[in-house]
């Protein structure tokens, strides 16, 4: 931990950064940008099965206006919206993977279930 943290603003700050990432498509939405990735609209929507237009579009305002997101307007017609992650969303990601090997850790420490013991006859 930096020295320029306390405990409690620590947490605070973790807590801050979690809050970015709250919304149930928000984590799935992050993964498919990954790496650089460049998505229309469209493509985003037909990738994340079960969101709804809707909620894709409101989950990408909010990341887009918290500094995740970007989103390029190409004026032509029809028009064409694309949508990748700004430096600060794509930094996301190392973090997210050190996150997915902590959970790993756990699944891999513990006991898996025991078998009941048969009947006696």
């Amino acid at each position: 931990m930096s020295s320029t943290y306390t405990r409690e603003s620590a947490a605070e700050g973790v807590e801050s950064a979690l809050k970015l990432l709250e919304g149930r498509w928000k984590l799935v939405i992050l993964f498919h940008l990954f790496g650089g990735q460049v998505l229309r609209f469209s493509d985003l929507e037909r990738s994340i099965e079960g969101i709804s237009q809707k909620m894709l579009i409101q989950q990408l305002r909010q990341m887009e206006a918290d500094g995740i997101v970007r989103r390029i307007v190409h004026h032509q017609v029809p028009p064409k919206v694309e949508y990748c992650l700004t430096d600060w969303g794509q930094a996301l990601c190392p973090a997210l993977d050190a996150l997915l090997s902590w959970a790993a850790q756990r699944e891999a420490a513990t006991p898996a279930p025991a078998m009941p013991e048969p009947a006696a006859p």
